[in-house]
């Protein structure tokens, strides 16, 4: 009888470090804690970061919002108002002049190619350096 008791008390230990282990990896800590997990940013909080004056220069933020946040290399006057939509923001009646506006001031540059068959533009180095330095934080 003692033997049995002595073999039962040894594989109750046995199995209690097995619990152990297996409740270690099954409630294992997130290696980067919750509150530092970066979510994406959207086109509005894009846009209530910085202090636009004119719709010029919305259009050029939400243009860059386009490059830095979604990926896109160029952009066409579709993806321009989709951005808008996104942002929750009025679509300009006329995209293309306030692109052009932009053009003239050195911030925004035809792409090489077109985009769907239209006509698509880029953030010049110039563009970039405006709306990181220029265009005011909040």
């Amino acid at each position: 009888m003692t033997n049995d008791l002595e073999s039962l008390l040894k594989r109750m230990d046995e199995l209690e470090k097995k619990v152990e282990t297996l409740s270690k990896i099954v409630c294992k800590q997130p290696s980067t804690p919750v509150s530092k997990i970066e979510k994406p940013l959207s086109a509005k909080e894009f846009l209530l970061t910085k202090k636009v004056s004119s719709s010029t220069q919305k259009t050029l933020l939400l243009c860059s919002f386009l490059e830095s946040h979604m990926g896109l290399t160029s952009f066409n006057t579709a993806d321009v108002e989709n951005v808008f939509r996104q942002a929750k923001e009025p679509v300009p009646k006329n995209i293309n002049d306030m692109i052009n506006k932009n053009i003239i001031k050195g911030l925004l540059m035809e792409s090489g190619e077109p985009k769907d068959n239209k006509k698509a533009w880029t953030l010049t180095s110039s563009g970039e350096t405006f709306v990181q330095d220029s265009i005011k934080n909040k």
